[in-house]
């Protein structure tokens, strides 16, 4: 059932999610297409914010306990989307055959992933996610608390 705090939190983290891809792009060589990767996150953080923190904010016990969430729901975020990115990769790999077994397939979605994962791991990316989460979380408490 919608309530303004799953509406404020898909909000807050389609917003954050957007600001990360913004930073994230920064440094990525130009020739690279972000349409999909801003349309992507961005769905992903409405539907993580929705269904996770939305949920949370009512059971959240202080504005600590949401924040907590928040920082859990940005990288239930993050986690989502690379996942996403790598399975296209590899599904495009597949149809060129690139893998002998479905195991093989399988195998190269982590394998993907985990070359996604060291351009993630940089300070103001970090610092964005984590900041992100921590206000969503806490904006979306207040808002549960105040429309309940």
């Amino acid at each position: 059932m919608p309530t303004a705090a799953k509406l404020v939190a898909a909000f807050a983290f389609a917003l954050v999610s957007a600001i990360a891809v913004h930073v994230y792009a920064q440094s990525l060589s130009e020739a690279q297409p972000l349409e999909t990767l801003y349309l992507v996150s961005i769905a992903v953080g409405v539907l993580c914010g929705w269904r996770i923190m939305g949920g949370a904010a009512k059971r959240a016990r202080g504005g600590v306990e949401a924040m907590a969430t928040g920082v859990r729901t940005t990288l239930t975020i993050v986690v989502s989307v690379v996942l996403i990115f790598a399975c296209a990769d590899m599904l495009d790999r597949a149809m060129r055959g690139r893998y002998k077994t479905p195991l093989d397939a399988f195998l190269g979605v982590f394998e993907q992933a985990l070359a996604l994962l060291p351009s993630l791991a940089r300070p103001d990316l970090v610092g964005v996610l984590l900041l992100g989460g921590l206000v969503s979380g806490a904006i979306t408490y207040a808002a549960g608390r105040r429309w309940p």
